[in-house]
């Protein structure tokens, strides 16, 4: 297939065509105004998209199926003339397309500027946390030749660790954990009768743990060991709701190492043997339940496959309004709200920014009481707006992330690039604002 080097209207209202959308699903689908699709329409090559509208079509013509890409191409040839690999870039003079926002991108005439004004904000940042320690820890526990933890003294141990994670204290969680693995086994060996499926049980969730920060670093391997043991762990206690729940972290595991069809597979699966064996008889198998469904419907939206995600989506509003309330249950911050955010993240995920502001517009703040819930909301909201081309919208929702967990920002590198995005595509005061956030947050562009 021909790659389209630099999009002009023409090429965009083609690739319009061989979607067979209408000027206005199109502009929904790439998170656009619809006089902005509608001038590509009338001016053709004549008119250049946005950098970041560039970046939408060239995204969209990715997750296209193989028809539509031979459409795409068949129409092209038939009497289109779209810049392709190797061609001459076109001029972006006065017919380039501005988009309706004062700061959105212009070009590339002030790159020289901009990467100097970068390689300032860069002087001063701060360190990302080190998970070395957590590793040694992780690999190869040290065993204290000390007094070790009694059970009731591990159970609080983890729970406190999960508490962390959950609050975005990222660096007090690898604290905890380089402290907590190595009175595992000391606690597995101390444990008799019925409390031994009890100790496994919490080993799944410290494991969970483990592999939940490390996918927050972006150590996407090591965190999908933490999530193979996570899961033999939980398969000792023989319960089946600690099973599920350790599902949902390999689920997330298999995402961050681009396994998106198996988790989808997984997540489902899971959530049918976690309801065939408890019939959601407990408060903490449905919030199971609806947070795998919410996982899986992710890791749907990512290969572009609406049908899946939209469905685990309502199959997941069944199991909250069954739940009845927003709660924490299993560690799993579940519950209608917490739907909602997902909603957010998933019309994100297949593309469609300006549904997700809309849906976050409805979204009940005061529910959302878990600050990595209400971080990633603010976080999601800034990469729509970014994808949208209105980046001082997408500046003030990064802030605010930050104000809400500070380490969400600095320590997670998939937040730190939509920082960089946004100082490199902005203009003027608010490319500015954006470096400046970045130095003053400790992020490295």
């Amino acid at each position: 297939m021909a790659t389209v080097t630099t999009w002009t209207g023409q090429d965009a209202n083609v690739l319009r065509k061989a979607l067979r959308m209408s000027v206005t699903a199109f502009a929904e689908h790439l998170g656009a105004a619809r006089r902005t699709v509608a001038k590509w329409s009338s001016q053709g090559d004549k008119v250049l998209p946005r950098a970041d509208m560039q970046a939408a079509l060239d995204t969209v013509l990715s997750r296209a199926t193989p028809e539509v890409r031979e459409r795409f191409e068949a129409l092209r040839a038939a009497g289109t003339s779209g810049a392709t690999a190797g061609a001459t870039r076109l001029d972006t003079g006065e017919h380039a397309d501005t988009g309706d926002d004062e700061n959105g991108d212009s070009g590339s005439g002030g790159d020289v500027k901009r990467r100097d004004l970068l390689r300032g904000a860069a002087i001063g940042v701060a360190a990302a946390p080190n998970v070395a320690p957590l590793l040694d820890a992780f690999l190869s526990p040290t065993h204290s030749n000390g007094a070790g933890l009694s059970f009731p003294q591990f159970t609080r141990a983890v729970g406190a660790a999960k508490v962390d994670y959950q609050a975005c204290r990222y660096e007090r969680v690898l604290d905890r954990l380089v402290a907590l693995l190595p009175s595992l086994e000391p606690v597995r060996s101390g444990a008799e009768g019925d409390q031994r499926p009890r100790v496994e049980a919490l080993a799944a969730d410290l494991y969970h743990v483990v592999g939940s920060v490390l996918l927050k670093l972006d150590d996407r391997g090591m965190a999908l060991v933490a999530a193979e043991r996570s899961t033999r762990a939980a398969a000792m206690s023989q319960d089946p709701v600690a099973i599920a729940a350790s599902a949902r972290i390999m689920t997330h595991a298999l995402m961050g190492n681009g396994h998106d069809a198996q988790a989808v597979t997984l997540a489902g699966n899971a959530a049918d043997v976690l309801d065939g064996d408890t019939r959601l008889a407990s408060t903490d198998a449905v919030a199971v339940y609806g947070a795998l469904l919410l996982r899986g419907a992710i890791a749907a939206a990512r290969r572009d496959d609406r049908a899946t995600a939209h469905a685990m989506l309502d199959e997941a509003t069944r199991a909250a309004t069954r739940l009845g309330y927003d709660g924490n249950d299993r560690w799993t911050g579940f519950g209608a709200t917490n739907v909602l955010l997902h909603r957010v993240n998933i019309a994100l995920t297949l593309g469609d920014a300006g549904t997700a502001i809309a849906i976050a517009r409805t979204v009940p703040l005061d529910k959302v009481t878990l600050a990595e819930r209400r971080a990633s909301l603010y976080v999601d909201v800034a990469r729509a707006y970014t994808q949208w081309g209105r980046y001082e919208h997408g500046l003030n929702a990064l802030r605010t992330a930050y104000e809400v967990a500070p380490e969400e920002i600095r320590c997670r590198p998939a937040v730190q690039r939509i920082a960089g995005d946004l100082a490199m595509l902005a203009n003027g005061s608010v490319r500015t604002a954006a470096a400046g956030f970045a130095q003053s947050a400790g992020i490295r562009l």
